[in-house]
């Protein structure tokens, strides 16, 4: 559970506060941030509408540049929304109750139990074939030696 309260945190750029209500109003203030900038944006960028009767005198201005913000912060906003959604379903329910949790503990355990005499019998194993490779070798370092031996000696 810490580790989906450490994502919530950096997905909502919370650093101080480890209460799930500061997270919960850190996230609302993330989106509000982007919402925000987007008007932001949508006010400094966007085409001026003409109005009848209230047209400004003199020449117009060079339009501003267009790049697509909007895509940009719908974007953003709906990626951390997907995140944040994620990260919230990912954290145990209060269904989740302490015998459930103890009977989860205890099959974890009895499959590390099983996984580890897996491990022990194929160590064994293992310690079993470098036995006969090391034997193996032995005798065939002897029969080596057996004929240097008589190969130097040829009168035996």
């Amino acid at each position: 559970m810490a580790d989906r309260l450490t994502q919530l945190q950096d997905a909502v750029n919370q650093v101080s506060d480890f209460s799930i209500v500061h997270h919960f109003s850190r996230i609302f203030k993330e989106q509000a941030d982007h919402f925000c900038n987007s008007v932001g944006v949508i006010q400094q960028c966007a085409p001026s509408s003409p109005f009848p009767g209230f047209e400004r005198s003199g020449g117009k201005g060079s339009p501003p540049q267009q790049e697509d913000y909007a895509l940009l912060f719908a974007k953003l906003i709906a990626r951390t929304a997907k995140d944040i959604d994620v990260l919230i379903d990912s954290l145990p329910s209060e269904e989740s109750s302490l015998e459930l949790q103890l009977a989860s503990l205890k099959k974890l355990e009895q499959e590390n139990q099983e996984a580890a005499r897996k491990l022990e019998d194929i160590v064994n194993h293992g310690e079993r074939l470098l036995e006969q490779i090391q034997a193996a070798l032995h005798d065939i370092a002897q029969s080596q030696l057996n004929c240097q031996a008589r190969v130097s000696d040829p009168d035996s």
